[in-house]
């Protein structure tokens, strides 16, 4: 039997298959060490109560006499005592006997029970508990001297051995009730909250009791019971199980039973508050009316079951007599008003029209203004030098790469110096001004698109490439400037996870295939020289392999002379895309002329190919802004879709004067960002892991990076020694990593899988799979499409490839014809007028699929997993 609240489940990573909602709507109650975050509890203005520690205590015979010691313990999940190991046990859900939990309840009902007891002391409550009429005088006095025997606990200190307690029994005055030093060592006090509180049970069998002895007290003020508990916690609940022996482990299994219930969300919400009697017993019988039983020879009661990953919600457990006269159970969780709005049709603040011109603008700088100097000061963390490290291998690997694709596609008009030089600039400019400083600006492989297709037409028109590029690049600024002032970045609410996986999958597959067209392509360029070849080539350095005879193979390395060497090298840097000893382009200054020899009318004509380029920049970012300001993200200094596309025009203009690389937002790396700046909970109940706290949110990291790429431009003799072929491989994780996140991919596998083989996805619970292939070959044959417009001729109308782009909203807006809009719900998300449409009834997991009350409420209730999704952008 299992008790309630601690089934395992499955954990999508999020946002995988579930709606993008808010985060107070997650499953996890927030029963962990850390609680809630303060902004939580302000919010919620309900008073938490504090975490239990409990910790069971038998009573053993021992070859010398008879002692108490820790058998058991519990925070979230069962620990036992291995002592033929001498270890913990990993944490694990506990599992009871129907027949203790009845045994138990009977107990109870005849036993002492003690509510708000003012004893101060372990001595005044061992005399508490001890004033029962079965008791003879003699008898109550060898009680309380038992009792008062300071219990044996096993404590591993770090870097020693397992420490027990004091290894004689004796008596303890209240005098000497001091915790003992090995109790401050334990690493255990660490995890746990200060607040934290404890229940101590004890259990075990007597041979001069007549009868069961049952007592259980509820301490008024929680005191430190002395050396009672390993961890030197005030005590809260105190339960004595104690009786004439009996057949089987009957104590054992009681102690076990209390805990267990103590270790219960709801229960132990119950037991705080109950009055009588009568409420302790309700309270027990709502926990008996859900637990799970597991039929016998079905199971393995020595197996033990790992802890989920996430602790199901206890919403939609029923509640006692007790808890529906005094209010919910759970004051971790979010207000009912606020469960339902989840989804994207509830803008937040940045999304929402204000009717003005650049109203949007306005609001996105005064909001970010009072968060400017925490940006700041929020960076002195050593987190952020690890992330500052990592960030800048990842921005100049893009940068040499897209450095040297754009080298080639401009025959030398931009290259890897205007690369390093411009992702320094803008990156930089972009981080002090932005609304989101945790983007990452970089080259982006539409934008390369674009750029080969206008230098092409204008070598093949006799034109100057970068004085008609500058006018495109002003009239993107201006295109952009106008969708500030119109607020038109309210539209990424029509961006669902249909369009963004569209996006990301088309982008991840071209840096998988660039990847490894990239390091196949370094085979050609640098071949293992054979007898046949070893003449024609000159290398520096040349392997010859051949097959002699019988005696086996023979390897030789030649080496050329020293001036033929240096020559070759020469010649090699000077002309190698990569870390080049001259400029890109000779003769072309650092400001580009307005129209050098290009009719005056080109800059008027620029307009059109800036008009797409303008859209295309316009999703590329925005895209990559949705994604980054998520609400499982937990971002608490809010979004700025506005600003951003201002600075990124702003800067459009400044690249194109100075005939720079264009940039926009880089979701891979922005998502890497993000992930290395991570916040975590220290204080980790056994079993359970570290909670996601949020991001650390400042502009720091990102200047730091980007002030270091612009000093990369001299460490060129330095990098030249960085082997390509980790750069690429760097791409090649990066894009399979991506592909891997989003639900797209677990889609497709099952088209492939057989149905027995098939993981056990939620929304394979509530969508037929049919109605899923269906969903997932519509996504296939839009990608394919993207990826034949890309691949062919075709990618020369570059108006159609980003009209394509455009269409994914158009098509995800047509499936709802074809799906209703709970499969849809699961299958991608709500757009912003679906939402609005579907009344709130139909929101409530009650209401919305007809599964069984453990299923139904899946949907309101999954986590909003922390994990950072990478999409390659």
């Amino acid at each position: 039997m299992k008790p309630p609240g601690q089934d395992e489940f499955e954990t999508p990573s999020a946002p995988a298959n579930v709606p993008a909602g808010e985060l107070n709507s997650s499953p996890c109650p927030d029963p962990s060490p850390g609680g809630p975050s303060d902004t939580d509890s302000k919010e919620l203005r309900v008073p938490r109560d504090p975490l239990l520690f409990i910790q069971l205590n038998e009573l053993l015979s021992w070859p010398h006499a008879v002692e108490w010691r820790e058998t058991g313990r519990w925070v979230l999940f069962e620990e036992k005592l291995e002592v033929g190991a001498n270890r913990w046990s990993i944490p694990h859900v506990p599992t009871l006997a129907l027949p203790s939990l009845q045994k138990l309840r009977s107990l109870l009902a005849e036993g002492l029970v003690l509510l708000d007891c003012p004893a101060q002391n372990l001595l005044e409550l061992v005399e508490q508990v001890t004033r029962v009429e079965l008791l003879s005088p003699e008898l109550r006095q060898q009680l309380q001297a038992l009792l008062l025997q300071r219990p044996q606990h096993h404590i591993r200190t770090i870097g020693t051995r397992p420490c027990w307690g004091s290894s004689h029994s004796r008596e303890t005055s209240h005098d000497e009730e001091d915790p003992l030093k090995e109790q401050h060592q334990n690493p255990l006090r660490e995890k746990l909250p200060p607040e934290a509180e404890a229940g101590v049970v004890l259990a075990g069998e007597l041979g001069f009791l007549a009868q069961p002895l049952g007592a259980f007290v509820r301490l008024r003020d929680p005191v430190v019971l002395g050396p009672l508990t390993e961890v030197p916690l005030p005590s809260r609940f105190f339960c004595l199980l104690l009786g004439p022996p009996m057949p089987g482990t009957g104590y054992h299994e009681m102690g076990r039973a209390v805990a267990v219930l103590l270790s219960d969300p709801q229960f132990q919400w119950s037991v705080r508050r109950v009055r009588n009697l009568h409420d302790l017993l309700t309270a027990l019988d709502t926990f008996l009316q859900e637990v799970t039983v597991l039929p016998p020879g079905r199971w393995d009661p020595t197996a033990r079951i790992p802890p989920p990953k996430c602790l199901p919600s206890q919403h939609k457990r029923p509640l006692s007599q007790l808890q529906e006269a005094k209010g919910p159970p759970d004051p971790h969780g979010p207000p009912a008003e606020n469960r339902h709005s989840y989804g994207p049709y509830s803008p937040s603040l940045e999304l929402q029209r204000t009717g003005r011109l650049f109203g949007g603008l306005v609001q996105d700088v005064h909001r970010k203004a009072s968060w400017y100097p925490s940006d700041f000061l929020d960076a002195l963390h050593p987190q952020c030098f690890s992330a500052v490290l990592y960030i800048y291998l990842a921005t100049i690997t893009n940068a040499i790469t897209f450095g040297g694709l754009l080298g080639d596609a401009t025959e030398g008009a931009q290259g890897l110096l205007e690369s390093f030089l411009g992702t320094a600039v803008a990156g930089a400019a972009f981080c002090l001004m932005a609304g989101q400083p945790l983007t990452i600006l970089s080259s982006t492989g539409p934008v390369l698109v674009f750029e080969r297709l206008l230098f092409s037409f204008c070598r093949d028109h006799n034109l100057d490439y970068l004085p008609f590029r500058l006018w495109v690049g002003i009239w993107v600024a201006t295109f952009c400037l106008v969708l500030v002032a119109t607020e038109a970045s309210v539209l990424v609410r029509y961006f669902t996870r249909f369009t963004e996986e569209g996006f990301c999958a088309l982008i991840s597959l071209i840096f998988i295939y660039d990847a490894m067209g990239k390091m196949l392509s370094l085979a050609h360029a640098y071949p293992i020289q054979r007898p046949a070849s070893a003449l024609a080539r000159t290398p520096a350095y040349g392997c010859l392999c051949q097959f002699p005879g019988l005696g086996g193979n023979e390897s030789q390395r030649t080496r050329m002379r020293p001036k033929d060497m240096d020559d070759i090298l020469s010649m090699h840097v000077k002309t190698s895309r990569f870390f080049p000893s001259v400029p890109t382009l000779t003769g072309r200054g650092w400001l580009v002329s307005p129209f050098g020899a290009n009719p005056w009318w080109l800059s008027m004509a620029a307009a059109l190919p800036a008009l797409f380029l303008s859209i295309l920049i316009f999703m590329d970012q925005q895209i990559t802004a949705v994604i980054l300001n998520r609400a499982e993200y937990r971002l608490q200094k809010g979004a700025g879709f506005h600003l951003d596309l201002f600075c990124v025009a702003v800067l459009m203009l400044l690249t194109s004067a100075l005939g720079l690389p264009w940039y926009v937002s880089a979701t891979v790396i922005s998502l890497a960002h993000m992930d290395s700046l991570r916040k975590e909970s220290r204080a980790c109940a056994p079993g359970e892991p570290p909670r996601f706290l949020g991001i650390r949110e400042q502009r720091l990291t990102g200047l730091v990076v980007f002030i270091l790429t612009g000093v990369s431009i001299f460490l060129a003799p330095v990098l030249k020694f960085i082997p390509m072929p980790v750069l690429y491989g760097i791409f090649l994780y990066m894009g399979v990593a991506a592909l891997n996140s989003i639900q797209f991919t677990k889609r497709v596998q099952l088209l492939l899988m057989p149905a027995k083989h098939q993981p056990d996805l939620l929304l394979l619970r509530h969508v037929p799979l049919n109605r899923v292939h269906l969903f997932t070959t519509i996504q296939l044959a839009c990608l394919g499409l993207l990826w034949t417009i890309k691949s062919t001729p075709a990618a020369i109308i570059f108006p159609l490839m980003v009209s394509k782009l455009l269409s994914l909203v158009g098509v995800r807006k047509a499936l709802e014809w074809v799906f209703s809009q709970q499969e849809l719900l699961w299958l991608d998300e709500l757009m912003a007028e679906e939402g609005k449409s579907i009344p709130e009834k139909r929101l409530d997991p009650e209401h919305s699929f007809s599964g069984s009350d453990n299923e139904d409420s899946e949907l309101m209730y999954q986590p909003k997993a922390p994990e950072i999704n990478i999409s390659v952008n």
